[in-house]
């Protein structure tokens, strides 16, 4: 049995709940969550210690002691990508597979920091949306795509990273400009490649689904199917990972997502006005 050990802000939240259970079903009990240690209880919810008692694994008291127990660690914080530097300091120096949460991290400063801790001493590890492995996007054809338009859910702030991610999956990194174009609560985003290709996102909120189209340089446009069933091919890659320990995401390509997360932040305060992605090292 190949041992992981939760490393998250608090534990009371969807990802620490759901992903013990996924790995062991998804790897037939080969891959499975023992133990977990956070930061912090959750602010008027339940503690650590209910949480791993509900889970059935161990609470640790510290990060030292899941790594040094763990054959492999997750650090979570899902929704707290500002604390992914300090918790992910011991994993990504551990040389153990370690996978990071969405978001790597709130700005493209800190993501290098954590690449290059985890370069320097030869850890593996990958981060991702989810949305990376929808069905729906494998398969297709990435030959000649001028254009890649993105609708989805939520805000930027948060959810940005769900419609980026499949982007820079399927037309590669170069991303050299961004320009929001939003208007009230629905918030729009044009992205522009160095070499002239482009991209849109935009978030409609409420019930909006994950949806994809792509026009091709031949003229040809293809409408993909609503993203679905993208949880369950995600944790199976994230078992694979923690089997062959093979990153299923090129550090390089996260680093880009978060560059222009950061830039897309930034455009968001000068509508209508383009502002170059961040390529300093």
């Amino acid at each position: 049995m190949i041992r992981i050990g939760l490393i998250d802000y608090f534990l009371d939240q969807y990802h620490a709940v759901h992903y013990p259970g996924w790995l062991r079903d998804a790897s037939c009990g080969e891959v499975c969550v023992t133990g977990a240690w956070a930061l912090i209880d959750k602010p008027g919810g339940k503690s650590n210690a209910e949480c791993c008692a509900n889970l059935g694994i161990m609470l640790y008291s510290s990060p030292e002691e899941v790594i040094a127990d763990s054959d492999g660690i997750i650090v979570m914080a899902p929704d707290h990508p500002e604390m992914h530097e300090r918790l992910c300091q011991m994993p990504l120096s551990s040389g153990k597979p370690t996978y990071v949460d969405k978001t790597f991290a709130p700005d493209r400063a800190s993501a290098l920091r954590l690449v290059k801790l985890a370069l320097k001493s030869g850890t593996p590890f990958f981060s991702a949306s989810a949305l990376r492995f929808a069905p729906e996007y494998a398969g297709v054809d990435t030959e000649g795509i001028v254009h890649f338009s993105s609708r989805g859910p939520g805000r930027f702030y948060n959810y940005g990273i769900h419609q980026l991610e499949p982007i820079v999956a399927l037309m590669g990194t170069g991303i050299a400009r961004v320009l929001y174009f939003g208007c009230g609560p629905a918030e729009g985003f044009l992205f522009q490649y160095g070499d002239g290709r482009t991209a849109t996102i935009t978030h409609l909120g409420g019930n909006c689904e994950f949806n994809v189209a792509l026009c091709y340089e031949n003229g040809k446009g293809v409408v993909l199917p609503l993203a679905e069933g993208y949880y369950p091919q995600f944790i199976r890659q994230l078992v694979a990972f923690f089997q062959d320990l093979v990153p299923r995401v090129n550090w390089k390509e996260t680093v880009e997502i978060i560059t222009a997360l950061e830039a897309g932040k930034m455009a968001m305060a000068s509508l209508g006005q383009w502002v170059p992605l961040s390529q300093d090292v």
